[in-house]
């Protein structure tokens, strides 16, 4: 049978008519460094218990898996004690298929038809199309030319637009930008009932002495702190995101989750490693180190380079940044085409991805 129905065929929401799916570039090359994954596979002890785990959950595939998966929550909640110093009941942390999902509850119970989310712009590009999904309004603030947020200004855009939900990004993607929790607080200060969302995604990589958001929850009911597995634990296909806050704040994203949205292998992978995470987390150190490298040499080389607390580093500016990044490209890496005209970003890979990314990015730019 041929094929004939199109979208204009459908009958599509008007607002998304034109619209493209979101995705980074998949592609088989030698090198990539364009989707912020960390770049050393899970130990093989780590992938047995894993296995392990999943088989013993296979035997009961059958039934539905625990929708509430308090003992996964308990699990999270004891690692950010390890990791932030943060007191949680497992009650006041959510989980879900990344953190993508846990984003997507906070827009559909806080957002919604007549409601705005706002954020501060460049960030983080899956936000407005959350927003998009759920029917709120999107609206952004500025960043500064270091791609900071000011306070006083972030004040000013929470009275303006009066949000039902404040997005803030820490490290920022894709700069990679830390934001210092007196902005934070300044956001909460003139919230009055918003829900402020810090997205902390890439917050185990940050820099010595940068604090995190967790450390304001026990003062504000209406702040949630949002991190992933997928980054540093080097979990990026198990897709688990989790979310602490208030109970309150989780019992209402608890409404509108889809019913056992956590499958039980998923619920296993994730218990299986987080018994294991001092060595998943153990090469954090040096991906650190390596981003600072990275940094150092941009800038070394004349380029202009975002003070990055991620696992990836902004670097511009071009004249034609599609062209540098095709050059890459030719040359075997991949990096991403993103954030503000004429910067690209990279991830940080290992020594050896790196290499290959700076020997790669100086025969683009001596061709020029």
């Amino acid at each position: 049978m041929t094929e004939t129905t199109t979208l204009a065929d459908l009958p599509l929401r008007e607002d998304l008519r034109g619209e493209h799916p979101y995705g980074a570039p998949q592609l088989h090359v030698p090198v990539v460094l364009n989707v912020n994954e960390n770049p050393y596979p899970v130990a093989p002890e780590i992938v047995a218990d894993i296995a392990a785990a999943v088989a013993r959950a296979a035997t009961g595939l059958n039934r539905y898996p625990d929708r509430e998966f308090l003992d996964l929550r308990a699990d999270l909640a004891a690692f950010l004690r390890t990791e932030s110093g943060a007191d949680l009941a497992p009650e006041q942390v959510w989980a879900a298929n990344g953190s993508n999902e846990v984003m997507l509850h906070v827009l559909q119970a806080f957002g919604g038809p007549g409601r705005t989310a706002l954020s501060f712009a460049p960030t983080y590009s899956m936000y407005p199309e959350y927003a998009r999904d759920t029917l709120t309004t999107w609206v952004t603030g500025r960043r500064e030319d270091d791609f900071t947020v000011d306070a006083d200004h972030a004040r000013e855009q929470v009275r303006l637009h009066r949000p039902s939900v404040v997005l803030l990004t820490s490290p920022n993607n894709p700069t990679g930008t830390a934001l210092p929790l007196e902005t934070v607080e300044a956001v909460l200060e003139v919230a009055g009932d918003a829900v402020v969302v810090v997205d902390e995604a890439y917050g185990e990589f940050r820099r010595a002495g940068t604090p995190s958001a967790l450390e304001l929850l026990p003062r504000y009911g209406n702040l949630a702190v949002s991190r992933t597995m997928s980054k540093a634990f080097s979990l990026a296909g198990a897709r688990v995101g989790y979310l602490a806050a208030s109970r309150a704040f989780v019992d209402a994203l608890r409404i509108v989750r889809l019913p056992y949205h956590l499958s039980a292998v998923t619920q296993a992978t994730a218990r299986a490693a987080l018994k294991h995470s001092a060595t998943l987390l153990s090469t954090v150190d040096e991906l650190r180190a390596r981003r600072d490298e990275t940094v150092e040499w941009l800038r070394a080389n004349a380029f202009e380079v975002a003070d990055s607390d991620a696992n990836f580093v902004l670097f511009g500016r071009f004249e034609d940044r599609h062209a540098v990044w095709q050059g890459l490209l030719d040359r075997g890496v991949l990096i991403r085409e993103t954030g503000p005209a004429g910067w690209l970003r990279v991830t940080v890979g290992t020594a050896d991805e790196m290499q290959k990314f700076r020997s790669a990015l100086q025969e683009v730019v001596d061709q020029k």
